[in-house]
């Protein structure tokens, strides 16, 4: 064959490949030799069902935006085991990079080995058997356009808390931006945070997917199907559903651990676990403690002494929060940044006073000390609470505040009335526990939970303090708030 002919079958394959740069599904039928005798997809005709569908989604929102592009395609699938989700992300890869030029993307998973041996190996495979793998070049780490590395590329990159600037600088005005998660239950939160950066390019087509079991009851993953559910495009797979799963585990699993279990839930349903393996307290639990009202069931908190729990700001992105619980009830919480511990101080003695409160708890540690020592000057009697330091049970917790936060736990879900508040839950659900080597109830420290994207729990905490002590004193003069101040 000449010269001339090749750079024509060159061409005519480029003009082939643009056909499809609104068509994924069109593109992936076309792409790789499904049915063909003697080739690796011969007896395949094409995607399962689950596939096609969120192939068509995507071409659906390009189309919509095809004029003038205004918001992210964001696709977040939940699913169970074996459904094809690796055999998607590929075909996705591959369409975004070869349909649309000078196209950038990034792709990273939970770990580096998922990365590496699963999703990247992957896309090598279904390259090797692509009709377009001479055009494109696939490395250990990347996938690039043949003599234009620098600017049309798709990145495999292992995530770090430490380095996010693979993330952050994830921009390609004009032009197509496509970002992967794998695994994505278990990124953690602060790389979500950082890959919105991508999404703020005018007139950019931007297709931000992601995979995973739903192995986490909280986190963006997560928040993808319920508080951000009207940004995202979701889809929960229950593996008995597809096509190329292993029927006979999927039943054994269901026998073996009951099909409503969060085992198979995860697992087999591509459902969120009721509860997260190491979460203290349940979502569902919080959610119904949101809903319930107890303000006309009198008799439920009347005759209850009112306490006030005080976690004072400790770093510059945390805020000071009061929480007023009176029995079964959690009359207010109120937050605070910027305030020195004099006005704080200040503010929780107006509060009590408001309340008619017979208990202030304040966590002392730190600048929590000049909080106490202020309300004291105020002629305040104030119970300082070291969170760090021994429980009244020794024996089942590690120290104060797990126990504050256990007996906590089992408040709310005897039932209680919270406000309806995200940032309430989100506290409050995303601490997780384990146990030391005597089997004491230990929390993990805010250090980590920093670490896995989340803030400070300080909603949480001033709520847990209530709980730091018993308090069973009767109100002689019972208060009724006043609910319009």
């Amino acid at each position: 064959m000449s010269e001339d002919a090749q750079i024509s079958d060159e061409e005519a394959l480029w003009v082939d490949l643009s056909l499809y740069a609104i068509d994924p599904l069109g593109f992936v039928l076309w792409a790789f030799p499904w049915g063909v005798k003697d080739a690796e997809l011969e007896k395949f005709d094409g995607p399962d069902d689950w596939q096609r569908e969120v192939l068509i989604e995507i071409g659906d929102g390009l189309k919509k935006g095809y004029i003038d592009v205004q918001e992210a395609i964001r696709i977040a699938i939940a699913s169970g085991h074996g459904i094809g989700k690796s055999g998607l992300v590929a075909w996705i890869i591959l369409w975004a990079i070869s349909t649309y030029e000078h196209t950038k993307g990034v792709v990273t998973a939970n770990t580096e080995n998922q990365l590496k041996t699963k999703t990247w190996a992957e896309v090598a495979k279904w390259h090797n058997i692509w009709i377009a793998k001479t055009l494109f070049k696939i490395t250990a780490t990347a996938l690039f356009r043949v003599g234009h590395e620098k600017t049309w590329r798709i990145d495999m990159t292992p995530w770090s808390e430490a380095n996010t600037e693979s993330f952050a600088g994830l921009h390609n005005r004009g032009k197509r931006v496509l970002l992967i998660y794998d695994e994505a239950s278990a990124i953690p939160d602060m790389i979500w945070e950082v890959s919105e950066g991508a999404l703020t390019d005018k007139d950019t087509e931007i297709i931000w997917c992601c995979f995973g079991n739903p192995t986490r009851n909280t986190g963006r993953f997560k928040e993808c199907f319920n508080r951000f559910r009207h940004r995202w495009q979701t889809k929960q797979i229950d593996s008995r559903t597809a096509k190329m799963t292993n029927k006979a585990q999927l039943d054994q699993w269901i026998e073996d651990y009951g099909e409503d279990s969060d085992f198979c839930r995860v697992r087999v349903k591509g459902q969120f676990p009721r509860a997260g393996s190491r979460q203290l307290i349940p979502e569902d639990v919080v959610s119904s403690c949101r809903k319930e009202k107890l303000d006309n069931q009198i008799e439920a908190w009347i005759d209850m002494p009112v306490v006030i729990g005080a976690d004072p700001a400790r770093f510059g992105d945390d805020k000071s929060v009061v929480v007023v619980r009176q029995g079964r009830i959690v009359h207010e919480v109120r937050r605070f940044r910027g305030i020195s511990t004099q006005e704080f101080a200040s503010r929780i003695a107006a509060i009590k006073s408001k309340y008619a409160a017979v208990q202030i708890l304040v966590d002392g540690v730190g600048v929590g000390g000049g909080v106490v020592d202020r309300l004291r000057a105020l002629g305040h009697e104030v119970l300082e609470v070291t969170a760090g330091g021994s429980a009244e049970d020794k024996v089942r917790f590690y120290n104060k505040r797990a126990e504050m936060w256990w007996r906590m736990s089992e408040w709310l879900a005897s039932g209680a009335d919270i406000p309806d508040s995200d940032e309430m839950e989100t506290d409050l659900c995303g601490i997780e526990y384990s146990y030391t080597s005597k089997e004491q109830v230990q929390l993990e420290k805010k250090e980590d939970m920093k670490k896995r994207g989340l803030a400070s729990p300080d909603d949480g905490d001033a709520l847990a303090l209530t709980f730091a002590e018993r308090v069973v004193a009767v109100v002689e003069q019972s208060f009724e708030p006043d609910w319009e101040n």
